[in-house]
Order: C-alpha cells, then structure tokens, then sequence
C-alpha cells in the first residue's frame, strides 16, 4: 500500500480537507458503486482487512500497514469477519461508522500543526459534508436554520425534469418559502454524497430517481439536451446483467 512521503502530506486547512474528500470519495464508492466487488473482497476467510481510501479517490481493501508505529492512522482492523455473521446493510452501516471515525483521526493527524481557529474551520468544512454512514443509509442529515437576518437571495438550479429535458431556473426565495430551500439543501448526490448546490450542474436518474453532480457521472448540461432518458450508472448495470 503507497503511502504518503511527510514531506507531501497536506498542511493547511483547504490541502487537508482536499486530501478528506478525495478519501471520503473512494470509500463511499466502495461501499456504494462498487458495493458487489467489495463484498466479495471481505472474505472472512481471509486475515485482518481493512478499507483504505487513498488521496486519488480510488479505495483498496488490503492488510493493515506493517509499520509500527504506521505513518497514517489506521483504519478498523477485520472488517471481513463479521461480514457473513450480519445482515448485509447493517454490516455495511458498520464499517462505514468506522470508516468515517477513520477519516476523521487521518484528517486531525495531518492537523495536528493547525491552531484552534484553524482546527475550528476544518472540522465547519468536513460537517458541511454528509457523513459515509449517512450516504451508505441513505439518512438525510438534519440541516440547520437559516438565520433570522438572512435576506433574499436568488440561485441557479439546474436539474432534470420528469420528461428528461434539462432545465436552468432562477429561483428567488426568501424566509417565507424556506421549504423549498430544505428540500433541496436534502438532496445528496447518488455518486459522491456530497450536498444540493445551486450553481452545479445536477441530473437525475429516470429509473432509482437519485441526483447526480454532472461531474460525478460525467454528464454536462449539452449532453444532458441529447439524452430522452437518463440511467444512472448503476441502474445501467442492473439493466444490463441476466
């Protein structure tokens, strides 16, 4: 497993939250996209695994580091043996609470330079971001309310219609429509997790109903004009197989 040289580890709050949500973004895939090959991965047969995301997005499941003490903090040890003593999805769930416990610790490590404002506005920015147990259960994390001083504002949204022609509207919303606000700000990207924001391009499937940022499945807005009918990438694989 590669690890990271000191002297390429991340050191301030934006390099730091970078290195989180490129980890965060290949476990999440792991235990979502690519949910089958990681199952079969866990073989309980096997020794002690663990699930490791790395700073490129991609995610591994692999031996713990044989380093002691290890350059990193280590995910959870032996997520393979209770794979077949559990319900699937309540395995799941826990191995992404440890997993998000993990990526927390790794994100405090290379923090541990950061002063107390600093540290403050890291861990503000990783709470933006829902959690893995949240995105794997498909919880939709309670937001906040807006404050009372919040004045009108106006935002892009740009999303799929029922009839699958893309649509770009300028909403304008003040305190006396937050609902329609609270039901976007709930939406979670199918792919990434990640939160509703206004100015991203946003697709939905036509099959599981799920959104998806462009980005994440790799559709722009001139592509989205073209497509009668949007499949999801695993919707696609459901389609497709016997």
């Amino acid at each position: 497993m590669e690890m990271p040289s000191i002297s390429s580890s991340p050191r301030t709050v934006e390099e730091i939250f970078k290195d989180y949500s490129a980890r965060r973004a290949g476990v999440v895939r792991a235990l979502t996209y690519d949910v089958d090959e990681f199952y079969l991965l866990c073989d309980p047969e096997k020794e002690n695994l663990c699930l490791y995301g790395h700073a490129n997005e991609s995610w591994e499941v692999t031996l713990p580091a044989e380093e002691v003490p290890p350059e990193l903090p280590e995910p959870a040890l032996g997520i393979n043996f209770a794979r077949d003593g559990m319900k699937r999805r309540d395995w799941l769930s826990l191995v992404a609470v440890h997993t998000d416990s993990w990526l927390l610790s790794v994100a405090f490590y290379f923090g541990a330079r950061l002063n107390r404002n600093e540290r403050k506005r890291l861990f503000s920015l990783i709470n933006d971001l829902p959690t893995v147990f949240e995105v794997v259960t498909e919880r939709k994390p309670v937001k906040d309310k807006p404050s009372m001083d919040s004045s009108s504002k106006s935002r892009i949204t740009t999303k799929r219609s029922s009839d699958g022609q893309s649509k770009r509207s300028l909403k304008l919303y003040d305190e006396s429509n937050e609902e329609d606000e609270d039901e976007h700000g709930e939406t979670l990207c199918g792919s990434c997790g990640g939160n509703y924001s206004a100015d991203e391009f946003w697709i939905g499937c036509d099959i599981c109903e799920k959104w998806f940022h462009g980005k994440c499945v790799k559709i722009t807005p001139a592509k989205a004009e073209n497509i009668k009918q949007y499949k999801c990438p695993s919707c696609s694989t459901k389609k497709s197989k016997p």
